[in-house]
C-alpha cells in the first residue's frame, strides 16, 4: 500500500462503494472500511469486546452491531452503547483522487484509557473489562500498585458494609504478587480486583463521616473508639477513628486502637474480623498511609457488629473457655525478651492439653522469657499443624474451621510484630483456645508425609491438582521438594490462580507463605506449605471459569484471534 506523510492508501473508492465494505491489512492493523450513504468509515475490524470480525456485523442508522455478543457502536465516534465492550477504534479517512486513505496515528494513551476502563469494570462488575485493564496496567507498572490503589479506593468507598471478603482477597494477592512468576502477576490482580467488584455489587455505597471539628487528643479518641465498639455504635466508632487519623495519630497508634477493640471480645466472627483489620493495615503499607482515613473508616462496622464468641455455646460449654480466658488475662505478665527455648513443648501442649493447661503453659512461657511474638508464633504453628494433619474423613466444611483458626492466629502474630500490646496479646490466648476447640478435627490425625526424592515436584503438582482430592499426594510432593523455596511458592501461587476464587483457599495460601518465610532456617518452615498444599488440593480443581475469562483477555492483548475467519486478508 502507498504511504504518505500521515495516511496510508487503503483501497479505491470505486471498489469500496461497489461492495459496501472491505477488510484491508495496513501496518499490522486489520481495518474494516464501510461505505454508508455518502460517508466512508474506517474502524478496527476486531470488536473491542472479544475480537469478533466486525465486517460480519450489521450497520443500521449509523450504529454498527457486532453479532457475537451484540455490542453496539456509533460509527461516527466509535463510542459503545454497551460497557462490557469498549470504545471502537476509528481511523480518520481522507479521499483523494478516487482513493481512500486512512490515518493510522495512535489517538489515545492506552494506559490512561485502561485506568478509566478499570473503573467501569469495578463499577459494573465486568470481569473481562477488569482483566484487560489489569494486564495493561501491570505491563506498564510491574509492581501493580497503581491498579491495587484503584481497587482499594473503590472497595472502601463503594461497599456500604465496609471491609470484607473482596478487599481481603485483593490484599492477599498483592502480598503474594512479588512471589509469583512474572507472567502470573496480572492474573493475581485480576482475581483480587474482580472479587472487590463482586463483593460490592448491589451494595449500598458508603457515605464517609467527617472528623470532629477542631483539635482532638488521639488517646482520648482511642478510648471513645473502644467504648463505641463495645456498645455496637459503628457511626460513633467511625467518627472517633477518622478524627484520630486527622489529629495525626501514628500508624502504630491507629493499629493499637483497632487491635484493642478487636480483642476486647473473643474471636470475633470466627476470626475474620481481626484478620480483616490486619489486612487493611497491610493494604495501607502498600498503597500509602495517606489513604488511612478512607481505608480505616471501612472497619468500624465490622468490629461493632461482629459475632462475639462469648455469645456462642461452643466457647461456654462444656468448659467455660471465656471465664478461663478472663482469669488468664488478669494474670498476663509482661512478655520477655525472647530468651526462651520451650517452643516445641508449647506447640505440643497447645495441640494436646486441656484448655486450662494450655493457658497456664502460655503464661508460663511468658514468665520464662518468651516474647509476645514467640508465643504467637508457636500458636500459629500449632494452628497450621491442624490443617497439615487434617484427615479427609472429616466433613468437607470442617476445612474452613481449621482455616479460620490459622488465619486468625497469623493475623494476631502479624499485629504483634507491628504494634505489640498487652491487649493484643489476648488474641494469642484466644487463638490457642480455638486450636483446642479444633482438636477433634485431628482425630485421628493424618500422618505428616514422608519425603521421597522430590524429583519433578514442580512439574507434578499442577498435574496432580487437575484431579479432585489429591490431598495427601500434594502434601507428599511439597514435603519432598528440596529446591529453591521461592520456586515452590511460585508454583503453588500459579496453581491457586488457575482456580475459581475461593476466599478461604486464598487466605490459607497467603498466610502459609508468610509463615514459611518467617520460619525459614528453623527446620519448621516446610509445614505451613504442606498445610497450604493440602488445603488447595482439597478445593481443586474448580470449573476454572474465571481463568478462562482472564485467558481471553490475555489472548486479545497479544493480538491473537479468538475467532478464525479465512475470509480475512493476511496481516501485513
Amino acid at each position: 500500500m502507498e504511504t504518505r506523510s500521515r495516511t496510508t492508501r487503503a483501497a479505491s473508492l470505486e471498489e469500496l462503494r461497489a461492495v459496501g465494505r472491505l477488510v484491508v491489512a495496513l501496518d499490522g492493523h486489520t481495518i474494516c472500511l464501510l461505505a454508508e450513504g455518502d460517508e466512508i468509515y474506517a474502524v478496527d475490524n476486531r470488536c473491542p469486546h472479544m475480537g469478533f470480525p466486525l465486517h460480519r456485523g450489521t450497520v443500521s442508522d449509523g450504529i454498527l452491531t457486532c453479532h457475537w455478543h451484540h455490542a453496539r457502536f456509533d460509527l461516527c465516534t466509535g463510542g459503545t452503547f454497551d460497557q462490557f465492550a469498549d470504545e471502537l477504534r476509528r481511523f480518520p479517512v481522507e479521499i483523494e483522487d478516487g482513493d481512500v486513505y486512512v490515518d493510522l496515528t495512535p489517538r489515545r494513551d492506552r494506559v490512561e484509557h485502561q485506568r478509566q476502563r478499570l473503573q467501569v469494570g469495578l463499577e459494573r462488575n465486568i470481569s473481562l473489562v477488569v482483566a484487560k485493564a489489569a494486564i495493561v496496567l501491570v505491563e506498564a507498572g510491574p509492581s501493580g500498585v497503581d491498579a491495587f490503589r484503584a481497587g482499594l479506593d473503590f472497595g472502601v468507598r463503594r461497599r456500604g458494609g465496609g471491609w470484607f471478603r473482596g478487599l481481603t482477597t485483593l490484599t492477599c494477592f498483592m502480598n503474594l504478587m512479588p512471589r509469583l512468576p512474572a507472567e502470573e502477576r496480572a492474573a493475581a490482580l485480576y482475581h483480587g480486583l474482580t472479587d472487590v467488584a463482586l463483593d460490592s455489587a448491589g451494595e449500598e455505597p458508603r457515605f464517609p463521616l467527617e472528623p470532629l471539628p477542631g483539635e482532638a487528643d488521639p488517646q482520648r479518641l482511642a478510648r471513645w473508639f473502644r467504648s463505641f465498639v463495645e456498645v455496637r455504635d459503628s457511626e460513633g466508632a467511625e467518627r472517633a477513628l477518622v478524627s484520630a487519623v486527622r489529629a495525626g495519630a501514628t500508624p502504630e497508634q491507629l493499629a493499637d486502637m483497632l487491635f484493642t477493640a478487636a480483642t476486647d471480645h473473643r474471636y470475633l466472627d470466627g476470626g475474620h474480623t481481626l484478620d480483616f483489620v490486619n489486612k487493611a493495615l497491610e493494604a495501607l503499607d502498600v498503597a500509602g498511609w495517606d489513604r488511612a482515613e478512607a481505608v480505616l473508616a471501612s472497619l468500624p462496622a465490622q468490629l461493632a457488629f461482629a459475632e462475639r464468641m462469648e455469645e456462642s455455646n461452643a466457647w461456654r460449654h462444656p468448659v467455660d473457655l471465656v471465664a478461663l480466658l478472663e482469669d488468664a488475662f488478669e494474670r498476663l505478665p509482661e512478655p520477655g525478651a525472647g530468651l526462651w527455648d520451650g517452643r516445641a513443648e508449647l506447640v505440643e501442649t497447645t495441640l494436646e492439653a486441656e484448655p486450662a493447661d494450655v493457658l497456664e503453659a502460655l503464661l508460663g512461657a511468658l514468665h520464662a522469657g518468651a516474647s509476645a511474638v514467640d508465643v504467637a508464633s508457636a500458636v500459629t504453628f500449632a494452628a497450621a499443624m491442624r490443617i497439615a494433619r487434617f484427615p479427609t474423613t472429616n466433613e468437607f466444611g470442617d476445612w474452613d474451621t481449621a482455616l479460620h483458626t490459622f488465619t486468625f492466629a497469623n493475623a494476631v502474630e502479624q499485629g504483634l510484630r507491628r504494634a505489640p500490646s498487652r491487649e493484643l496479646l489476648r488474641g494469642v490466648l484466644d487463638a490457642a483456645m480455638s486450636v483446642h476447640l479444633d482438636r477433634f478435627l485431628n482425630v485421628p490425625a493424618t500422618r505428616l508425609p514422608e519425603p521421597d526424592d522430590g524429583h519433578g515436584a514442580l512439574a507434578e503438582l499442577p498435574l496432580l491438582l487437575d484431579r479432585q482430592q489429591q490431598v495427601d499426594d500434594a502434601a507428599r510432593l511439597v514435603a519432598s521438594y528440596r529446591g529453591d523455596p521461592g520456586e515452590l511458592i511460585a508454583t503453588l501461587g500459579a496453581c491457586l490462580l488457575r482456580e475459581d476464587r475461593n476466599f478461604h483457599t486464598i487466605q490459607c495460601v497467603e498466610a502459609a507463605v508468610r509463615q514459611h518465610e518467617l520460619l525459614r532456617g528453623t527446620g519448621e518452615e516446610g509445614l505451613p506449605l504442606i498445610a497450604a498444599a493440602r488445603y488447595l488440593a482439597a478445593h481443586a480443581p474448580t470449573d476454572r471459569a474465571q481463568r478462562q475469562t482472564y485467558e481471553i483477555a490475555r489472548r486479545l492483548h497479544r493480538g491473537e484471534n479468538l475467532y478464525e475467519d479465512d475470509t480475512l486478508p493476511p496481516a501485513a
